[in-house]
């Protein structure tokens, strides 16, 4: 299906986010007085996937290697700018404070980044007029139509990719080891902004990986999934109800025992 869009300026898609940033971003958005968490999900890792699973490629090229107990997996760190409510970027008359320095993910919006998400208007915060027949072309033939947005959707997942060792290293530097289960849900972690900006600049100096996979837990809200990674050798625990674990757990699916 062809599709048409413009900017409505409505607003929606700036209130309750976590955002991703990369890493750049996410030290000038705490350095502007903003939250930053860091989003940890993990698959396990059992062997090389074949060349021709382009999935399994994606998900290899933006995650590192981790052991969690005896199981070889694949853990990946996002960092998300976090705010409930209007984005604090976010103008009265719901015009960008920083548009000219916006975040990749921002200017590539309603687009999609994963290459195996579907651009849906129905799953958009933006409003049916947003999407009008005869707005600026958007897609063709199933394709993206706009070039420039083509090149920053290139950009952020080469950038994504590069900044691996830099995320693995800052999730190394604060402690953080557990991750959720990939298409579970993710483990939110929210150090505070201070040591988060100092721990982001020392990885950006130093990123070099480890000699050995290090070492991650799993964590899931059902214990099918918990008893099944620990079968295979894995670490596993259940998420706690509450953020008393040093991570709140962002769950997909509802928990069960």
């Amino acid at each position: 299906m062809d599709l048409d869009f413009a900017c409505t300026m409505c607003g929606k898609c700036c209130h309750d986010l976590r955002l991703p940033l990369t890493v750049t971003e996410a030290v000038v958005w705490l350095e502007r007085g903003n939250d930053v968490q860091i989003l940890c999900d993990a698959a396990p890792w059992l062997e090389e996937p074949p060349a021709d699973n382009i999935q399994a490629a994606h998900r290899r090229r933006r995650s590192f290697a981790a052991l969690s107990g005896s199981l070889p997996a694949r853990v990946v760190v996002i960092l998300a700018g976090a705010f409930a409510g209007p984005c604090p970027n976010l103008q009265p008359d719901m015009r960008c404070g920083i548009y000219e320095q916006r975040p990749l993910v921002c200017r590539i919006y309603p687009a999609e980044i994963n290459p195996f998400i579907e651009l849906t208007p129905a799953h958009k915060a933006c409003p049916p007029e947003a999407w009008t027949p005869g707005l600026p072309p958007l897609r063709r033939g199933g394709k993206l139509a706009d070039a420039g947005m083509l090149s920053l959707i290139q950009q952020s997942r080469d950038t994504d990719a590069r900044e691996v060792p830099v995320k693995q290293r800052v999730c190394a530097l604060l402690g953080i080891d557990r991750a959720a289960v990939w298409n579970e849900g993710f483990a939110a972690y929210s150090p505070d902004r201070a040591g988060l900006l100092a721990a982001l600049r020392q990885a950006g100096s130093e990123p070099a990986a480890p000699a050995q996979p290090p070492a991650w837990g799993f964590v899931s809200n059902r214990r099918k999934t918990v008893d099944t990674l620990m079968s295979v050798g894995a670490l596993g625990s259940l998420a706690p109800a509450t953020g008393t674990a040093g991570f709140e757990y962002l769950g997909f699916f509802e928990a069960s025992e």
